[in-house]
């Protein structure tokens, strides 16, 4: 398996391309430890694969380029960490753009799925998990920064967004202007 996985890399990274301190990484949740499952990383790729502390984001702009790989391993680790990474702004453009067949879009987002459902849920003032497109009603009067604009009590704000990254932040419209709430400022409505 070792053989084959070099021979396919070149003796390179297959995400970032260096030839220094190579590995291989088994792309979970389907370690097999197969030639389909196993990709040639560098020791930095390894390192941040492995320690979401130690992730360089400029590091990662590799995957411009190796996203386009025909290895749908490599596509999935690519496709996972442009996912953790969006919040830079240049990785969702490349989300946008990157394509897999339905097999390998399906494995790549069951890593993800698992790490979202792990990290961030969304609870209003009373516990009640919120999802995006819900509804929910404002239960304190609450002064907008950087504007006039008083979000009263009482007033319900549809269509709310979760921001992806912070469980006690949802987005939604009030008063015509997009602001972000704090999740025990609100209440969902049925």
């Amino acid at each position: 398996m070792q053989k084959e996985v070099t021979a396919r890399s070149q003796g390179k990274c297959e995400l970032c391309g260096s030839d220094q301190y190579l590995q291989f990484y088994t792309v979970p949740p389907r370690a097999s430890g197969s030639v389909d499952d196993t990709i040639h990383v560098c020791g930095t790729c390894n390192e941040q694969l492995n320690d979401a502390d130690k992730v360089d984001a400029n590091h990662w702009r590799c995957l411009n380029e190796s996203m386009w790989s025909t290895v749908p391993a490599v596509q999935v680790v690519a496709y996972r960490m442009l996912n953790a990474l969006k919040a830079e702004g240049w990785p969702q453009d490349l989300l946008d753009m990157m394509y897999m067949d339905d097999d390998t879009a399906a494995w790549a987002k069951e890593g993800v799925a698992a790490e979202a459902d792990e990290k961030i849920v969304h609870k209003d003032s009373n516990g009640v998990i919120l999802q995006n497109g819900d509804s929910v009603v404002i239960i304190k009067d609450l002064n907008v920064k950087g504007s006039s604009l008083v979000a009263k009590r009482g007033e319900a704000v549809r269509n709310i967004s979760l921001v992806w990254d912070n469980a006690e932040q949802i987005e939604g419209r009030v008063g015509g202007q997009q602001i972000v709430i704090l999740t025990q400022y609100v209440k969902k409505t049925s």
